[in-house]
């Protein structure tokens, strides 16, 4: 995607650097955040300077690509893989992180070349994925459509192009007339911040909406589709989304709404029979009780909102049932969230 006139991917190498554009700081800030080890790495993703299932999933490969620049090379295995336990302990939800992270220590044990490939790799192959992605998930958007999403699931979550976003992007490549209803997307404001930051840069029409509207803006016939990322996906078809997913899942059911999910097949966890198995990662109450942003004097602050002394839970996901999910955009095609369909697709 285009920034200032320049095309950027959310995460690359710079031969063992890797370089992040930093989530955190978006969009009142544009900045390249480089890590110079897989320490650095690691702390980017828990920090989630970089953050979305493939550009995590690109993370851990590239952390990995780090482990293996920084080797001795007397125990390259050993090495990558006490790399591989400190980068899938930094986040426990997002399946593409363990993909990312598995792919390069399967291929070292071919050779270290090998596995050099294969962490650029597993990157290159979510963009050509999520350009797929775009074009099936396209043939679901008429002219005129009005579209709402969950969190961000653009080309900041997923290398370039998007999940969820990519669909839109090439709906509006062709012409069709469609507007973007944005969840801002409590309580780190994915939406308002990064997902309204990536439409406003491609000129895509789109409003910013609280977290609680969908339901409102549903019953007034205003949407006339969803459509969101994924983080995991179960054997059964359960998917785990940020929080708060499974409300927009449940009022999309209730007015007969198509809600569909787009990811590609490297999110998908067959050895979790369903939803209910998946980890569901707790963050810090800090993320509820305080926001950050822009004040009138242009200072960037952090700020209270919350009762003071008051405990916050944060769940960073939710899981929506199969039986919610109008269907799966996928790199090889739009699937049934079914367990026949899923074995079908990766031939099981």
């Amino acid at each position: 995607m285009l920034v200032n006139n320049k095309h950027y991917r959310a995460i690359w190498t710079e031969g063992s650097t890797v370089c992040m554009i930093n989530q955190n700081l978006l969009p009142f800030q544009f900045e390249i955040f480089y890590s110079n080890s897989i320490e650095d790495t690691c702390i980017a993703i828990i920090s989630m300077i970089t953050r979305g299932a493939g550009s995590i999933g690109a993370a851990g490969a590239y952390g990995m690509l780090q482990a293996i620049y920084a080797s001795d090379k007397r125990d390259l295995q050993s090495d990558l893989l006490k790399a591989k336990k400190m980068l899938d302990s930094t986040r426990p939800t997002a399946a593409n992180l363990f993909y990312g992270t598995h792919r390069v220590y399967e291929a070292c044990k071919i050779s270290e070349d090998f596995a050099i490939s294969e962490a650029h790799a597993v990157a290159d192959e979510c963009v050509e994925h999520a350009i797929k992605i775009g074009e099936y998930g396209n043939e679901l958007i008429k002219d005129g459509f009005r579209i709402e999403t969950h969190c961000n699931a653009g080309w900041l979550a997923l290398v370039d192009y998007g999940s969820a976003l990519s669909p839109i992007y090439k709906a509006f490549e062709n012409g069709k007339n469609i507007f973007v209803y944005v969840d801002e997307t409590r309580p780190r404001s994915q939406g308002s911040r990064l997902t309204a930051w990536e439409l406003f840069q491609q000129g895509i029409p789109h409003a910013i909406i609280p977290d609680n509207a969908g339901a409102h803006y549903l019953s007034k016939n205003e949407i006339d589709i969803i459509i969101v990322g994924a983080d995991r996906i179960a054997a059964n078809g359960d998917t785990a989304n940020k929080i708060g997913t499974l409300e927009k899942a449940i009022a999309a059911k209730f007015y007969n709404i198509p809600f569909y999910v787009a990811a590609p097949l490297s999110t998908f966890d067959t050895n979790i029979p369903s939803g209910s198995e998946i980890p569901i990662e707790e963050r810090s109450g800090d993320e509820v009780n305080y926001v950050s942003g822009l004040a009138k004097n242009r200072q960037y602050i952090e700020v209270l909102i919350s009762n003071p002394g008051s405990k916050a839970l944060n769940p960073a996901f939710d899981v929506t049932p199969a039986e919610l999910i109008s269907g799966i955009i996928t790199e090889k095609g739009i699937i049934k969230p079914t367990k026949e369909s899923i074995e079908k697709i990766f031939d099981i």
